[in-house]
């Protein structure tokens, strides 16, 4: 996400070219991704996107590994039909353009999600993962929906403030060491916190030499010497998400 200093380093990454293994849907007012494993199963995971949007490959990628490790995965616009950020964008204008899309005025979207997860697709026991926006909205909801058994904020911008930290259900958060966004000073500063004040599980992990993106961003067959992090932290966030859903 970003910083007072810098509005948005947000960059593509390596664009996945990917088709994608799941199909597209209508969820009442809101068009969603979704792919579901080989087996039926009562677990669901919601991935919230980026600022680049619903149709990223790359996200679409993360959402088919969910659906690869047993979970229902369900990628929603949570944008609903406004236009994601384009690269080519003017960031002299992110800051208006990121209000109209505030990542804590997503409930009614995240209410419709869920309802379609529980009566179209039977699932009882339902996470969300999100990237970069999509982590703020993670550490949103984890505050404010006790029905979602664990959380993944993966490089979600950390702001802080006293009611940030009462988290209702296990939420793990992933960041990178050399992310330009969120400075090492400020992960230090939220673990530091949420011991002080989170009465529930948690994890703070930091990947050595990782920037903004690397775990849904950056291709691992040309990146090399960043292989073993991206893998490290996908598996980590399978793992979280195993043990408490």
């Amino acid at each position: 996400m970003a910083n007072e200093a810098r509005p948005c380093p947000c960059d593509i990454g390596d664009r996945f070219e990917y088709g994608g293994l799941g199909h597209e849907v209508q969820v009442e007012h809101i068009k969603a991704y979704v792919c579901k494993p080989s087996t039926s199963t009562e677990k669901a995971v919601v991935v919230i996107q980026d600022i680049f949007g619903w149709q990223l490959p790359n996200t679409r990628y993360m959402v088919d590994m969910l659906a690869a490790n047993g979970y229902i995965a369900i990628c929603p616009d949570f944008f609903v039909g406004k236009e994601p950020w384009n690269p080519s964008d003017d960031w002299s204008t992110f800051g208006e353009w990121l209000k109209t899309r505030d990542a804590r005025k997503i409930d009614q979207e995240a209410d419709v999600v869920l309802r379609y997860l529980k009566q179209q697709c039977s699932a009882k026991k339902i996470g969300v993962v999100g990237f970069c926006w999509g982590g703020i909205v993670v550490h949103h909801l984890m505050m404010k929906y006790p029905e979602l058994k664990a959380g993944v904020s993966v490089y979600g911008i950390i702001r802080d403030s006293d009611d940030r930290y009462n988290l209702l259900k296990p939420t793990f958060f992933i960041f990178g060491e050399k992310d330009d966004v969120i400075p090492l000073d400020q992960v230090t500063l939220l673990e530091q916190k949420l011991k002080q004040h989170c009465k529930v599980d948690y994890r703070v992990k930091t990947y050595p030499g990782q920037t903004h993106g690397f775990v849904h961003r950056r291709r691992e067959d040309i990146n090399p010497q960043d292989k073993p992090y991206i893998e490290e932290a996908r598996k980590d966030m399978i793992s979280w998400l195993n043990k408490y859903i």
